[in-house]
């Protein structure tokens, strides 16, 4: 029985350590905005012209045009026609079963038409994970604010590139003992279906509002209700700042909690960020209610520290913490994430990593030892 546990934990932690595309901490360290990468305003997924560029010159130890001057390359097709994509596989070790073994993580390809300077018509289809997006976005209102329309990923909290952080996906939705979420609900199968307004209240603050239905199997009936305000000012050129909080409420039964009816959950958290120089620093603390059981709160909570210690080359420092029941202790789970994200060359990444697991030990047994190691290599354009 112990090893058909651990069997299972290692396929878990198989499917769940996987990463995303959005970078908070590189707009930290260039006092930029998420809109000023990517094509969806609120960060992640296809890189805009900014963003290509950024990965191109800024972020390898060297470019190609550094060694063949007369080399060529865009990521158009036609005129108003962009491509781009993002492939991920792993090399992972798990302590559990002191096993290894390679995975294919993500397969992401991307395409957007610039109909007008002002809108944009994005897909995005991950041949790995059998999920897509696909939305209209318009910057139509004052201020560049925007309309968007289609499915896409609602403007939560810090959207960190490593979905398995508890304040976004977690392991998967599995807590082996309890059968419980181990992390909110933000995982990479997780978008809706609606309409989401941004607006830009000051060069430096943001608020957007989304309604949808989820498109996952976590939720059977309601639309989902979201709502981010966000600030990034710059001060004096030397700190940048990021701060604000979201709020989310949504109506259904969730897969693997021990609530078998429909049920509201209301989720609220806030966020904090800076950076100076080749420092960043950014935490996030949320609260989810009736999210496990109804009558509980959830609790989860990020801190990730980066620093650049020289060109191509950063090293990284997370914890994370998830509470399934605040009234409750000892039930609680969490871990030190360390790691270093090598840029060789533009438009690729290799990101060794090991990560010290803290789980609760089953009643009359020792704790168990989940640590885990993995070498990562990512390819993206």
């Amino acid at each position: 029985m112990k090893t058909i546990k651990y069997l299972i934990a290692f396929v878990l932690v198989l499917l769940s350590v996987g990463n995303t595309s959005a970078l908070p901490r590189f707009a930290l360290r260039m006092g930029a905005q998420c809109s000023d990468c990517h094509v969806d305003p609120t960060g992640g997924g296809m890189r805009n012209k900014g963003g290509w560029h950024y990965g191109l010159r800024v972020l390898p130890l060297y470019s190609p045009r550094e060694r063949d001057q007369n080399l060529t390359m865009d990521d158009l097709i036609g005129k108003n026609i962009q491509f781009g994509f993002d492939y991920r596989t792993q090399y992972l070790y798990s302590q559990a079963l002191s096993k290894t073994a390679f995975q294919k993580m993500q397969g992401s390809v991307y395409l957007n038409a610039k109909i007008m300077d002002s809108i944009d018509i994005y897909a995005n289809y991950d041949f790995v994970n059998a999920n897509w997006e696909g939305f209209a976005v318009a910057h139509i209102l004052p201020n560049r604010s925007y309309v968007k329309a289609g499915t896409f990923v609602p403007d939560y909290g810090v959207m960190l590139d490593d979905h398995t952080a508890y304040t976004r996906g977690g392991d998967m939705g599995y807590l082996f003992a309890t059968n419980t979420r181990q992390g909110l609900i933000y995982d990479p199968r997780y978008n809706v279906t609606g309409v989401e307004l941004g607006f830009n209240i000051s060069d430096f603050g943001s608020f957007t509002v989304s309604a949808g239905s989820p498109v996952s199997l976590n939720f059977d009936s309601d639309p989902t209700y979201t709502a981010s305000l966000k600030f990034s000012p710059v001060i004096e050129n030397t700190v940048a700042l990021m701060f604000g909080g979201s709020f989310t409420t949504f109506k259904g039964p969730l897969i693997y909690t021990q609530v078998p009816s429909e049920h509201k959950v209301n989720m609220y958290g806030g966020f904090l960020g800076f950076g100076v120089g080749d420092f960043t620093l950014i935490g996030e603390y949320d609260i989810a209610r009736d999210y496990i059981l109804v009558g509980t709160n959830s609790s989860a909570q990020m801190v990730e520290a980066s620093y650049v210690l020289m060109k191509g080359l950063e090293a990284l420092v997370r914890y994370d913490r998830f509470d399934p029941n605040t009234s409750i202790t000892g039930d609680d789970v969490s871990r030190v994430v360390t790691g270093f994200s090598f840029y060789p060359f533009s438009f690729m990444e290799v990101i060794p990593e090991y990560r010290f697991q803290f789980d609760p030990a089953p009643p009359g047994q020792p704790k168990p030892k989940d640590n885990s190691a993995l070498l990562q290599f990512h390819f993206y354009y």
